[in-house]
């Protein structure tokens, strides 16, 4: 199935500053709503209690929010997910140790009665939070320095500078997406991002690799004309990829329920912008990083490969 007609020939190179613009654009605003609001930040890093319950009846969540706020407990949420039985409670961080902790949750349940199963209940105290955000920075850090070293190591080090630029990109606009909609930022969502990183880089490998065996093929045609042909090669296949891949993160979105919804709207957001980058960012890099026709150090299988007529 070929989604682009065969001989596309799109001038992405010659349009390359426009992207910039248009991806310094979303970087400085995604930087501003950082600084100005900062990240609406979930139990799991902010510190409190998790409380999730299974009413008999449909809850009235109207009715059960004003109860639990006039408890005097600070900020208090509830989240409708799965069914209308099912509710989760979150209440921030209480004054005190963990006794002031646990007298909260028995006011909780005081207040709501009989008849409610208590399914799960997780306290997370704030030290618990900063070694999260701490380990949640290390892991996208480390992500991308093996990503780096790979990537430079299969093919040059252009291409691992710019597969590196295009992820650092993807992050900050889908870090910056949640500063300006609020949306809660969690451990899922941090395991969004490293997944956003993942399908980003294998969709930058397939334009790398075809922009490789082209740099071999075509020796002496300029480096513009062999980015620009490697791209129309493999668009189709990044267009279908991302589609396919929106169409499931859309079911999940709707149906998924409340529970999965942050984290679904991350990876459409990065799946989005991932394929954005790939084309527009990762390989246009390459042409400021000095690389020309023939270079590429691959496996002596490449230079076979590449050294045979096209595939029609």
């Amino acid at each position: 199935m070929k989604f682009v007609r065969p001989g596309t020939t799109i001038r992405f190179m010659e349009q390359r500053i426009l992207a910039y613009m248009a991806s310094a654009l979303l970087i400085v605003v995604s930087v501003v709503a950082f600084a100005v609001q900062g990240l609406n930040f979930g139990i799991d890093f902010t510190g409190g209690t998790l409380i999730e319950i299974r009413t008999a009846e449909p809850a009235d969540t109207a009715a059960m929010r004003g109860t639990l706020s006039d408890l005097g407990l600070g900020g208090v949420s509830l989240q409708e997910f799965g069914s209308p039985r099912d509710i989760l409670i979150r209440l921030q961080q209480q004054e005190g140790d963990e006794q002031a902790q646990i007298a909260a949750i028995e006011r909780v349940k005081e207040a709501l009665g009989a008849g409610v199963e208590y399914r799960r209940v997780e306290y997370v105290g704030p030290q618990v939070g900063e070694e999260l955000i701490q380990s949640g920075f290390m892991a996208v850090g480390l992500a991308l320095l093996a990503i780096l070293i790979y990537v430079s190591f299969r093919f040059e080090w252009q291409f691992g500078v710019g597969a590196v630029i295009a992820l650092l990109h993807d992050i900050t606009v889908t870090v910056g997406i949640f500063a300006i909609t609020q949306i809660e930022f969690n451990l899922s969502t941090v395991a969004a991002v490293l997944t956003i990183i993942g399908y980003s880089i294998n969709d930058t490998v397939v334009v790398f690799d075809r922009v490789r065996e082209n740099l071999r093929r075509y020796k002496s045609l300029p480096t513009t004309e062999i980015l620009n042909r490697s791209i129309n090669e493999t668009l189709s296949r990044t267009l279908l990829t991302s589609l396919t891949t929106l169409l499931a993160l859309g079911a999940l979105y709707v149906l998924g329920g409340e529970v999965i919804r942050g984290f679904t709207f991350a990876m459409i957001w990065g799946v989005i912008i991932g394929t954005y980058s790939s084309v527009w960012i990762a390989v246009p890099v390459l042409l400021h990083l000095g690389l020309r026709p023939g270079t590429g150090s691959g496996t002596q299988q490449d230079a076979i490969e590449a050294s045979q007529p096209e595939a029609t």
